[in-house]
């Protein structure tokens, strides 16, 4: 099982389509010394569909090369392309990881009949296991419960990463878990619910906010998973204090843009973003810093 707090990395980038192999080096030395439990490369905060393949496979590489068995690394592997998919996860195997994610193929939404045969399909081919990603808000499809029911017997999948935002929904999954497949690791994409998702019986977070303080979110998850109350509402005062710094700017693309910044701010990588998204500009990164100023000064 995968337990604790799993940050989905963002990627690095000195241009387009260059990675930023000093800034990935310095960023997984700050997760790892922030004491996380595995990585997460090439989900929605590593800007996964706007990489090249030629990106995605060095990321994974070189990532896998530099943790060095240290923690798990899961890999995302999503994408319109049924081979593609399965190719990413070959080079994902080959180069070490542990896991690959998957969630619903996005733009033309699929039915939920037509995506438990393509899940299916999927594991037959996959050299890795399989972690489901639940991300309706950009893909336009829920992995609906009756969806997870049928595929609770394959052996291969081992968990879900719930990014929906519905606590009513992730109780389910949990209710599932507990039922049908007690060895799977269900995770919380939102880091805001964290600590309310562990005390409903989830295994930890996927939180992107961990790019940023890695300490913050492992220590909320132990004081959540030990019941501290009081080590509770102390992580979550500076997790939801974390949470002005997605409110900066106007499009979709600003939570990538925060994090992106922040870390450019603390000197650990590159703030450059893929195209078409761009960096924030000089009234934006200050009021980042406004925000990340408080939490650094606290000791996170």
């Amino acid at each position: 099982m995968y337990r604790g707090i799993i940050p989905p990395l963002v990627t690095p980038l000195n241009d387009r389509d260059t990675l930023d192999e000093e800034g990935l080096s310095r960023l997984i030395e700050h997760l790892l010394a922030g004491g996380v439990d595995a990585l997460f490369l090439l989900g929605t905060t590593g800007e996964a569909p706007s990489l090249s393949y030629r990106l995605r496979r060095d990321l994974i590489r070189q990532a896998c090369a530099l943790v060095d068995g240290r923690v798990p690394v899961l890999v995302g592997v999503t994408d319109t392309a049924f081979v593609e998919t399965i190719e990413l996860a070959e080079v994902a195997a080959a180069a070490g990881a542990s896991a690959a994610v998957l969630s619903t193929p996005y733009y033309f939404p699929a039915g939920q009949t037509e995506l438990v045969q393509y899940i299916e399909h999927v594991i037959e081919a996959l050299p890795l296991p399989l972690m489901l990603y639940n991300m309706p808000s950009l893909t336009k499809v829920w992995f609906e419960i009756d969806t997870l029911q049928k595929l609770a017997d394959h052996q291969q999948i081992v968990g879900v990463k719930d990014s929906g935002g519905d606590l009513e929904y992730f109780r389910q999954v949990v209710r599932l878990k507990r039922e049908r497949r007690p060895d799977w690791s269900v995770l919380i994409g939102p880091e805001h619910l964290l600590p309310q998702a562990v005390a409903d019986g989830g295994d930890g977070g996927v939180s992107g906010g961990a790019n940023l303080f890695p300490k913050l979110f492992v220590e909320a998850f132990r004081a959540a998973d030990q019941g501290d109350a009081a080590g509770v509402a102390r992580c979550l005062e500076a997790i939801e204090q974390l949470q002005a710094i997605y409110t900066i700017g106007k499009y979709a693309s600003r939570i990538i843009k925060a994090i992106k910044s922040g870390l450019s701010l603390r000197g650990i990588c590159n703030d450059q973003l893929a195209e078409p998204f761009n960096r924030f500009q000089p009234p934006e990164r200050a009021r980042v810093e406004a925000v990340l100023t408080p939490l650094i000064q606290a000791g996170w």
